[in-house]
């Protein structure tokens, strides 16, 4: 007999700003964290887009405005209970469509069970902004050595699956690889909702390997932050997380909070004066804390046009 099918529709809603990239979440008690998320509708929802803007709205108070189509995910074992949806049958397979969208402000939600999370809250190892977080060689590195050195003829595979993941023995750090680095966590079974999903005790490690989600919506988020991360590169999607005016200055940190880098400031204007993406408006801003700096705003015509390329990103 054929299982039925229901299907979920999962967002990942990010905001950034100089201090960080945030994604919008929904409060489930002890269960942890969720991103907004609801079972289409067959007869109600005309599309599954209009699907998410109706659940989003429903659990937020958030209305979606930039918002793509991430990807869709129907492995097996999204049959937990905390992945449930509505009136779906208990032994339905579920797929979800997760959806990215991006917005320029963290709008007031307090009146709704939902918060704007840091996303280095739940993948800490992502932020090397200040330097490599002391938490890859400290915790995860010796962790996956021990999960590697135990799998047998697998051994060397599974080592340099995290060589590569997260740049051990000076091998490159590649930030979009987001999604691979958590699935290898989850694999070696470090992760905390490999434990909650395989009904083991949790390893003992020195620190915790970030905060878990509900069902498999931190794999959601990883997957759209390294979505994110290549597409800032070949399309000027990170101007629909700035304000209508910004300085240089302010673009360039939010750019480094998307991508958990330091840029080369001087190489990062060359780069973004040749691209014509942006243009001075003749204002400037005085709580700058030195000179005053003046504010830039996108050019719309470069962004009409299909040719237009994204910023940039020449490490410090």
């Amino acid at each position: 007999m054929t299982a039925p099918i229901a299907v979920g529709l999962s967002a990942v809603i990010v905001a950034a700003d100089a201090d960080g990239p945030y994604a919008l979440v929904t409060r489930h008690g002890e269960a942890g964290s969720g991103l907004p998320h609801g079972q289409f509708d067959p007869e109600g929802h005309r599309t599954f887009e209009l699907g998410l803007r109706d659940w989003v709205q429903a659990q937020t108070g958030f209305e979606l405005g930039y918002v793509e189509q991430l990807y869709t995910f129907g492995d097996r074992g999204r049959e937990l209970p905390q992945a449930q949806l509505g009136d779906a049958p208990r032994d339905a397979r579920l797929i979800s469509v997760g959806y990215l969208a991006l917005t320029p402000e963290r709008t007031d939600i307090s009146a709704f069970d939902a918060v704007w999370r840091d996303w280095y809250s739940f993948f800490p190892w992502e932020d090397h902004r200040n330097g490599r977080p002391d938490l890859i060689d400290a915790t995860i590195a010796p962790a996956l050595l021990h999960w590697a050195d135990s799998g047998g003829r697998s051994a060397a595979a599974r080592l340099d699956r995290a060589r590569h993941a997260f740049a051990l023995d000076d091998l490159p750090w590649v930030e979009e690889r987001t999604l691979e680095r958590y699935e290898l966590l989850f694999e070696a079974g470090l992760a905390p909702e490999a434990s909650r999903d395989r009904g083991k005790a949790p390893p003992r490690l020195a620190g915790p390997l970030g905060e878990p989600m509900i069902s498999d919506h931190r794999r959601i988020l990883a997957t759209a932050i390294g979505r994110l991360r290549g597409k800032i590169k070949y399309r000027p999607v990170v101007f629909e997380l700035m304000p209508e005016r910004f300085t240089l200055s302010d673009l360039q940190k939010v750019v480094e909070s998307l991508l958990g880098l330091p840029l080369h400031k001087q190489n990062f204007r060359r780069a973004l004066d040749r691209s014509g993406l942006v243009e001075g408006s003749g204002a400037f801003a005085t709580a700058t804390g030195g000179r005053p700096a003046e504010l830039f705003r996108v050019r719309r015509e470069a962004l009409r046009d299909g040719a237009a390329v994204g910023v940039q990103t020449p490490r410090a």
